[in-house]
């Protein structure tokens, strides 16, 4: 219903390529939190930074599920900090620059993207401020022909090693969300200093807090029109959340096939442990929750690439995909026992980085009010115009 042979072709392409490129990297990268500049060229060189992007800039224009085909791959090679860098440069910084960005900034900015030669970063999250987006403290003073950006943002995937940022600050503090832009920046303007976080997972990933102290960026760096960041952001939300929600999905049923896999070769008191019915039952129950994300998930993609407006169905993923996640993944390190929880194996790796689902992207708690919002109170999101 969903993919056709031309996406699971894709889709075993990008398995090798991962396998091939990418695996026998993930331990280093992981131990020292940096990833290495040549595979994002090598991504590049592949088109996989390019698949949903405009062939103007050298992107392919494909639809939306060879987008989730990317997501649910990168997952299955078990590191979600690698997956997140990846993403998050293409479909958090780069959709910015492909919606928001004139001429001038998609060819300085998204071509070079696309080639994988310059890597991007989104900042919005604000120290303290979490999820308030609309309570943002950055500000964006105009003067003369450039604006002066002051203030910090934290919690940013590639927010070290990135080479602009896309960035959201007040231009009309008093407006409050409706004074609200976005900005593109190169990396080494004067006034920027970025410091890394050490994180529970995503290890392989550069999480940063940045400041913003008096720097001074062209007026030509402003996309859009000046206060409209915030509908800006929340239009690309619903993207993000779902793509949040896939991953959720993807990780989940890796982690099960893994766990399929040992207990068909782990033996208690004579079996192998799959024989034994309660655990047996909880695979049960943890492959029908992640055949119902996975199938809501790829319906949610559909009209998403049909050009519906899904911020409720999209927010709704999120929130129970990395539930869902969550518990999956707990599950199936306890029926590795002891193993499961060694580094040698896994598991270990895959908890850690999942604990991130239910909070990155908008917290659990956040979701269940918009979606209270839209569903009681009978609230109505809709695009930026």
């Amino acid at each position: 219903m969903y993919f056709t042979e031309e996406h699971e072709l894709f889709r075993q392409s990008l398995k090798d390529f991962l396998q091939k490129e990418v695996v026998p990297h993930l331990d280093k990268w992981e131990k020292t939190g940096t990833i290495e500049r040549f595979i994002w060229e090598k991504f590049g060189e592949m088109g996989y930074f390019g698949i949903n992007y405009p062939e103007k800039y050298g992107g392919l224009e494909l639809d939306l599920f060879y987008t989730v085909i990317f997501l649910e791959e990168l997952q299955k090679i078990n590191s979600g900090g690698f997956a997140a860098a990846m993403w998050a440069h293409a479909y958090l910084a780069m959709t910015h620059l492909n919606k928001e960005g004139d001429e001038r900034i998609k060819q300085e900015y998204l071509t070079p993207s696309i080639e994988g030669k310059k890597i991007g970063c989104l900042c919005i999250t604000e120290p303290f401020g979490g999820s308030d987006v609309a309570g943002m403290k950055s500000t964006a003073v105009k003067d003369g022909d450039s604006y002066i950006i002051n203030g910090s943002k934290t919690f940013i995937t590639n927010g070290i090693y990135s080479d602009y940022l896309v960035v959201a600050a007040k231009t009309s503090p008093e407006l409050g969300n409706k004074g609200m832009s976005i900005f593109v920046m190169d990396r080494d303007t004067p006034g920027i200093a970025s410091t890394k976080l050490d994180k529970l997972g995503w290890r392989a990933s550069d999480t940063g807090e940045i400041s913003f102290t008096d720097v001074r960026i062209p007026a030509e760096n402003l996309m859009g029109e000046e206060g409209q960041g915030f509908p800006y952001i929340m239009q690309h939300f619903a993207l993000e959340r779902l793509i949040m929600g896939i991953n959720a999905h993807a990780r989940t049923e890796h982690a099960l096939q893994y766990t399929l896999g040992y207990m068909s070769e782990r033996t208690a008191f004579g079996r192998s442990i799959d024989k034994f019915q309660a655990l047996r039952h909880k695979i049960a129950d943890i492959a029908s929750e992640v055949e119902m994300c996975k199938e809501f998930n790829y319906s949610i993609a559909k009209r998403l690439n049909q050009g519906e407006y899904v911020v409720k169905e999209a927010s709704m993923s999120k929130l129970l995909s990395t539930k869902i996640a969550d518990q999956g993944i707990y599950d199936c390190l306890q029926l590795l026992g002891g193993y499961g929880y060694m580094e040698d194996y896994p598991l270990a790796r895959m908890l850690r980085d999942s604990r991130l689902g239910p909070i990155g992207g908008g917290t659990s708690e956040i979701l269940r009010e918009i979606i209270a919002k839209m569903i009681i109170d009978k609230k109505e999101y809709k695009p930026a115009t």
